[in-house]
């Protein structure tokens, strides 16, 4: 791992006139964060973070007390329809303390929910009771979440800019399968109980599973950019890529299975086949949220193969054997991508990836 700037080389570049005193403790400060909990996590980490302590927790309650205490206020003196604009204006203007110099992870979340409702509620008074509501809802909130990551980089936002995408493809399906009851294929009391089978069954929503398909695609395809622009997963770029894979797995995961799954016979092979192509696909680009999205279907096909044999022990070795897949990849993941990753051949964006020979914790 290489080793981050030492005082003794800035006292040094002080001493010398290379930087001043206050450039130096920037610099230094800057080091410490890099060198700190990201890089020397241990080599099979998966970079997350939601709050850096408990101070961003008491931040954040204050947001949310502050704001609401403003619309409070709005609502009693002012016109209700400006409570949007009102709540929208407010997130902005604390997330540029906040978010723009502080750099506070939860906060800034809790303002950028904070814009992204505003906005909807904005939407749903300009344009009341449309049929295209969602579509229009879905596009003007692309377009400002769009606006809102480029102007305080916060990953975060391409999570809240994926779920308003989601939205304006549910519009464009509602223009072509207008929202119908559903008579569900799927005799899975768990899956129709979910609802998994409304939104993802081609069988049972062709129009819109092939949307969540195609959103899917495009989460993940904008996943592995900011991904292969960040291998070592030190940047803003690898936690942007964490919220668009978070997005992209379920609607990929949910389809593809899903629809195979329900079929039975053949399907239930297929869709045994999707799953191990997922979990392959999880391991060469090092991220787990692919397996964790089919883990409800790991764990009805393992159950639906072990209840074949008729004992009645099929839920409770069905934990069993899940239990011991998922604690054995996770405890040996980095032996098994170093495998995987050498056993295939060179392939265009391989060397973009991760460093599989050990792990995160690579020299830059």
């Amino acid at each position: 791992m290489a080793e981050g700037v030492t005082r003794d080389d800035l006292r040094a570049a002080v001493a010398s006139g290379v930087i001043d005193e206050a450039q130096a403790v920037s610099l230094q400060t800057l080091s410490d964060q890099r060198m700190g909990y990201r890089a020397n996590m241990v080599g099979d980490d998966e970079p997350f973070e939601l709050f850096k302590g408990f101070a961003e927790i008491f931040v954040t309650v204050g947001l949310a007390l502050l704001m609401a205490g403003f619309v409070g206020l709005t609502a009693l003196f002012g016109d209700v329809a400006l409570l949007p604009v009102v709540m929208m204006a407010l997130a902005v203007g604390l997330a540029l303390y906040f978010t723009k110099q502080r750099r506070m992870t939860l906060p800034s979340i809790a303002l950028c929910i904070a814009f992204g409702r505003g906005l909807m509620v904005l939407v749903g008074v300009v344009i009341p009771e449309s049929d295209n509501g969602a579509l229009y809802m879905g596009v003007a909130g692309m377009f400002a979440i769009a606006l809102y990551y480029r102007v305080f980089r916060l990953p975060f936002a391409m999570f809240v800019f994926g779920v308003f995408g989601l939205m304006a493809i549910t519009g464009v399906v509602n223009i072509f399968e207008p929202p119908q009851p559903v008579t569900y294929r799927s005799t899975n009391t768990l899956l129709d109980w979910l609802g998994i089978t409304r939104y993802f069954d081609l069988q049972n929503s062709p129009f819109m599973a092939v949307g969540t398909l195609i959103f899917g695609t495009l989460a993940f395809i904008a996943a592995l950019y900011f991904d292969t622009k960040d291998p070592h997963r030190v940047s803003r770029y690898a936690s942007t890529a964490f919220w668009l894979h978070i997005l992209a797995a379920p609607a990929l995961v949910n389809t593809l299975v899903m629809s195979n799954y329900t079929m039975g016979g053949i399907g239930t092979v297929i869709a045994i086949i999707v799953l191990t192509l997922f979990t392959l696909l999880a391991v060469i680009i090092d991220r787990r949220s692919f397996l964790t999205a089919g883990l409800i279907y790991m764990g009805l096909l393992i159950a639906q193969a072990i209840g074949d044999t008729g004992t009645d022990w099929a839920p409770v070795i069905t934990t069993l054997v899940l239990g011991v897949f998922v604690t054995a990849l996770g405890a040996f993941w980095t032996q098994a991508r170093a495998a995987i990753m050498g056993a295939l051949p060179d392939f265009p964006g391989k060397d973009r990836l991760p460093p599989y020979a050990a792990g995160l914790a690579v020299s830059e």
